[in-house]
């Protein structure tokens, strides 16, 4: 069903996909566009588990808007082995204004597709993105 704000739809594969990464944890890392023809988000980049975060960084575009989850793995203050889901929505500042319209549009509902975010980070430049900022987020 299309998003009545923006009119896009959200294709299967993006939900399957997502909960290999959450059950099976077959992907580090999954970047989602908005196809323009289809009027649908899908997936276009699936990061394998050994991938690191600069791989993920580096996969999405410079000058275009995506939407990506990433799965962080770190260790806490008490020494436990721990992991968080991030949707970021990637935004930068030089992408076309329509497209940063139409992302901002479908942001809540696609999200809301993807049962098990756990935090959510907007970034219009990549320090807002960095690993600090993850691991700040993350704990």
């Amino acid at each position: 069903m299309a998003n009545a704000a923006s009119g896009i739809a959200v294709n299967d594969e993006c939900k399957l996909k997502f909960l290999e990464l959450k059950a099976k944890r077959t992907y580090r890392f999954i970047v989602f566009k908005i196809e323009d023809k289809t009027k649908q988000v899908i997936v276009e980049k699936l990061g394998e588990p050994a991938d690191s975060y600069e791989d993920f960084a580096a996969s999405l575009p410079a000058d275009e808007c995506r939407y990506a989850v990433y799965d962080f793995d770190f260790v806490t203050a008490e020494n436990c082995q721990k992991s968080r889901i991030f949707f970021i929505a990637w935004s930068p500042d030089i992408s076309r204004v329509r497209s940063k319209m139409i992302y901002a549009s479908s942001k809540d509902r696609f999200k809301r597709e993807l049962d098990g975010i756990q935090v959510e980070l907007q970034a219009t430049d990549p320090s807002e993105m960095d690993l600090d900022v993850i691991r700040s987020r993350a704990s």
